[in-house]
C-alpha cells in the first residue's frame, strides 16, 4: 500500500501544475548553456549533489517528522525558512502554487490531512512550500522516509526532463535514458540527505537563481519559471 501511494504522490499527473515549471531550464536551453543529453545531465546532476533541490529534500524529510512526532511548530518553522532561501521570486511562487494546490487536494480526499486546523489555516496564511506539504502527505500516507526521499527526487527530475525534452528538444527515447541514467545520482542524493544535519543546509544555486531570475524577463516563454 505504501508503494501504491508513493507512486500516485510522486506520479506526473498529480494535479498541482508541475509540469508548467522549467525551474530555469527555458533560460539555459535559450541561452544554449544546455543543448542536448550529455549537458542536461550534468546540470541535474550537479543540482542533485550541490543545489536547491538538495535543501528542499532536506527540508521535505524535517516536515515529515515533525508530522511523525506532531511538532507542528517546527513544521512552520521550516516551511517559513523554506520560503526565505527562495532566491527568485519565480521559484518561489513556484513552490507556494504547487503546495497550495496540494494541500487543496488533500483537504477534499478521505481520510483528510490530519493537521491541526490553526497549523493548516497558518500554512495557508503564509503559504506552503511544496516540499512541505510533500513531507506532511508522506507521513499521513505511511510512506517510509527514504522512500518518500527518493520519490521527492525521482519526480523533480521527471518533470525537468519532460521540459528538456520539448525545449531543446529531445526525443522520448533520450529523455528516458536520461532518466534512468541518473537512477545512481539519485540514490546518491538520497544517501546524503538521510544523514544531512541543520547546521549543513547550504547549496551553491547561485547558477539556476541567475537562469530563474533571468527568466523573469525572457520575450518568449513556453513555462512559467
Amino acid at each position: 500500500m505504501a508503494l501504491l501511494r508513493l507512486l500516485q504522490l510522486a506520479s506526473a499527473t498529480l494535479p498541482v501544475g508541475a509540469f508548467s515549471y522549467s525551474e530555469g531550464l527555458e533560460t539555459l536551453v535559450h541561452s544554449q548553456q544546455i543543448t542536448d543529453p550529455q549537458t542536461l545531465h550534468h546540470w541535474l546532476r550537479q543540482e542533485l549533489s550541490l543545489g536547491a533541490i538538495r535543501i528542499e529534500a532536506a527540508l521535505m524529510l524535517r516536515a515529515y517528522r515533525a508530522s511523525e512526532t506532531q511538532a507542528w511548530d517546527q513544521a512552520l518553522d521550516w516551511n517559513r525558512w523554506l520560503s526565505a532561501s527562495r532566491e527568485s521570486e519565480e521559484l518561489r511562487h513556484q513552490s507556494w502554487q504547487m503546495g497550495r494546490s496540494l494541500l487543496r487536494l488533500l483537504e477534499k480526499m478521505d481520510p483528510p490531512l490530519p493537521v491541526p486546523t490553526d497549523i493548516l489555516q497558518t500554512l495557508r496564511q503564509e503559504e506552503c512550500n511544496f516540499a512541505i506539504a510533500f513531507g506532511l502527505t508522506a507521513h499521513h500516507w505511511n510512506i517510509p522516509p527514504d522512500q518518500a526521499l527518493l520519490g521527492y527526487l525521482q519526480s523533480w527530475a521527471t518533470n525537468l526532463i519532460a521540459a528538456a525534452v520539448k525545449l531543446i528538444p529531445l526525443g522520448q527515447t533520450a529523455g528516458q535514458q536520461l532518466l534512468f541514467d541518473l537512477q545512481p545520482d539519485l540514490e546518491q542524493a538520497v544517501t546524503v540527505i538521510l544523514d544531512l544535519p541543520d547546521d549543513r543546509l547550504e547549496s551553491c544555486g547561485w547558477g539556476l537563481a541567475i537562469a530563474s531570475m533571468t527568466h523573469e524577463t525572457q520575450y518568449s516563454r513556453l513555462f512559467r519559471s
